[in-house]
């Protein structure tokens, strides 16, 4: 199967949309000609005009406020936000207004609109541009919350949110873009509310999200040697998520790690501790439920300070060591 990057799976589950319903649109700050913040959309302005490709000014409250117009007369809005941070000035439309109309209203509107943002860190952009905010989100009743991991679900979950009659706010990772993995050339959709295990194991449940997916993998190589076999879920939706699988590997594994980049208090991490425990698995507990996640601070701009602000692959390798060993 031919390979594309997360930045290029993204954009042909754009085109292929578009091509495919007139109703949806996109809308955000510089990505027409520019082509977006990190590239996403080159190229898109040129194929569907600036009708559909819409440059805004910048206001991103202004955004996620024509989204959810938008939506509510039948179109299917996609719209941008440049940066994760940045949403923080569009969340009384986002909080009060879209996750709302459609239980206020009985059912009768639908606000089917998809708020895509890069998030995390990595990159040096520092405090202002770096957050990770998704649970935020997931705190909030009538919201989806999207973190894909791979080009692949990158792909096949947008074209799932934006048929999605529901707002959904998709989570990319500034570090992912330029990752390659198999893309199928047909359109597709990967739907929305499903875990995966992306890779089986005896000894240790990790459960990771976005980026800390592919860390967790490396980790679990560089354990293998050492004969501790990880096993991996990606949650894929943080909000539905479907615990099964997660619950399901944690009886098998009697162990589980939870890691994520945002900070730990009050992180998606805690939830998903909180399920466990909450569930059959707890009697299959052989350890308690660890939690890897990020320092409780801004992301500094330093580069060795931020690597150390958020878990890197030695620090997976050494909590999933330690849990399989007994050390806890």
């Amino acid at each position: 199967m031919r390979e594309l990057t997360y930045a290029e799976a993204i954009r042909e589950a754009l085109r292929q949309s578009m091509s495919a319903d007139p109703t949806v649109f996109m809308i955000g700050e510089d990505i027409g000609v520019y082509g977006g913040a990190f590239g996403v959309s080159a190229g898109l302005l040129a194929e569907f005009g600036e009708e559909r490709i819409i440059d805004t000014p910048i206001s991103e409250a202004g955004i996620a406020g024509a989204c959810i117009g938008a939506a509510l007369t039948g179109m299917r809005p996609v719209g941008e936000i440049q940066f994760m941070d940045f949403v923080t000035l569009s969340m009384e439309q986002l909080v009060l207004q879209a996750a709302k109309i459609r239980f206020m209203f009985g059912g009768k509107a639908k606000v089917p609109m998809v708020l895509r943002m890069p998030g995390g860190s990595g990159t040096g952009a520092a405090a202002q541009h770096s957050e990770s905010l998704e649970n935020w989100f997931v705190h909030v009743p009538g919201l989806k919350v999207v973190m894909p991991s791979t080009p692949y679900d990158a792909k096949g979950l947008l074209r799932a949110a934006i048929y999605d009659d529901n707002p959904v706010i998709f989570v990319e990772h500034k570090l992912l873009y330029k990752t390659k993995g198999p893309v199928p050339e047909e359109p597709y959709m990967v739907p929305l509310g499903q875990s995966k295990v992306v890779r089986e194991g005896r000894d240790v449940t990790i459960v990771a999200t976005s980026i800390m997916v592919l860390r967790a993998m490396q980790a679990a190589e560089i354990l293998a040697k050492e004969g501790v076999e990880v096993e991996i879920i990606d949650p894929r939706t943080l909000k539905p998520l479907d615990m099964t699988p997660i619950i399901e590997s944690v009886k098998k594994t009697g162990r589980a790690l939870v890691v994520h980049e945002a900070v730990k208090m009050g992180g998606f991490g805690g939830e998903v501790v909180s399920l466990i425990v909450e569930s059959e698995a707890f009697d299959y507990l052989e350890a308690p439920v660890r939690r890897l996640a990020g320092l409780d601070a801004p992301i500094p701009y330093n580069r060795t300070l931020e690597y150390h602000t958020v878990p890197q692959v030695e620090n997976i390798v050494e909590e999933a060591r330690s849990l399989a060993e007994g050390r806890f």
